[in-house]
């Protein structure tokens, strides 16, 4: 493993004597030079909340996600692998495109125009990757966003969700596909187990949990060996599981949309009780119209928001 990178940050709070003593360690992870926290500081400098943003978050190993607006897919996931690859790191992707994309909730709707469309997308972006090393969470709320769906969404999802991991295996060797599985205060791991099998966990490295959620680790831990015990006994098979800790520090208040309080976790790391620990969704990224980033738009970098994530107000 690369040698860590430390950084540490003593920062007080305006009127204010609360300090915090910040360490964040990369553990051989890519940190990406473009995420929308780093694009802010960049543009910041002056700000006074700059210095926190840079230490604890931007400073922190973070998926990137792909999309729509990323353009030439293959050229876009080759760049940054390519770019991880030269510095020595492993980069960590999210494939967030599939038709009828977050169709329940809406505030990250889109996705591919068609099954078609996805099928050549995501082969796109498996083979921008190639042979370099790459960890990959697929498709956030695919699996659990099923209340909405007709029996012929589900089954074409599924069917899409398949022919990903089978693009990966053929096209990304060296590439570890998580199948997203929701969080544990949305599916019972029973249901959750049956939706990953339907959608080809069998073929996939492990499967993701608590992306763009607030649920502490422990809680994931827990849900993820349910799963697994539900997917030995009626499958035969288990599969590791990584955990979004990017911003389950405080846990959750039963609400998911943009809510209150919340704190950044344990910084991307191996192990702490599943496979990974990882930043997937970046903190201060807005998750829609909605709670204390009302106004906003999902996606959208809120530095308000990421400051007080730093120390869970």
């Amino acid at each position: 493993m690369a040698p860590a990178l430390t950084a540490v940050l003593l920062a007080l709070l305006p009127g204010s004597a609360h300090a915090a003593d910040l360490t964040v360690s990369d553990n051989g992870f890519y940190v990406d030079p473009d995420s929308s926290a780093q694009q802010w500081v960049n543009t910041h400098r002056g700000d006074g909340r700059a210095p926190a943003i840079q230490a604890s978050i931007a400073n922190v190993p973070t998926a990137r996600w792909f999309g729509n607006w990323s353009g030439a897919i293959g050229t876009a996931t080759g760049a940054y692998t390519g770019a991880a690859a030269a510095a020595g790191k492993r980069p960590i992707l999210v494939a967030y495109n599939i038709p009828n994309r977050d169709i329940c909730a809406g505030q990250s709707g889109g996705g591919a125009g068609s099954a078609a469309d996805y099928r050549t997308w995501i082969a796109a972006f498996a083979s921008g990757i190639g042979n370099r090393p790459a960890v990959v969470v697929l498709e956030p709320d695919s699996l659990g966003d099923e209340s909405c769906m007709s029996q012929a969404q589900i089954s074409e999802r599924n069917a899409l969700l398949n022919d990903a991991v089978a693009q990966f295996n053929a096209k990304a060797p060296n590439t570890w596909v998580y199948l997203d599985a929701g969080n544990p205060a949305w599916l019972s791991a029973d249901t959750m187990a049956r939706h990953l099998a339907a959608a080809g966990v069998a073929g996939a490295h492990g499967f993701s949990l608590n992306v763009s959620n607030y649920l502490t680790t422990g809680e994931n831990v827990a849900y993820g060996n349910a799963v697994n015990a539900t997917l030995r006994s009626a499958k035969g098979f288990t599969r590791p599981f990584v955990v979004d800790t990017s911003r389950n520090g405080n846990g959750s208040n039963g609400a998911w949309c943009n809510p209150a309080g919340r704190r950044i976790g344990a910084a991307t790391t191996w192990g702490g009780g599943a496979e990974m620990l990882l930043w997937i969704k970046v903190p201060g990224e807005s998750d829609g119209n909605c709670g204390v980033g009302a106004g906003s738009t999902a996606g959208q970098f809120l530095p308000d928001v990421a400051y007080k994530m730093v120390y869970g107000y």
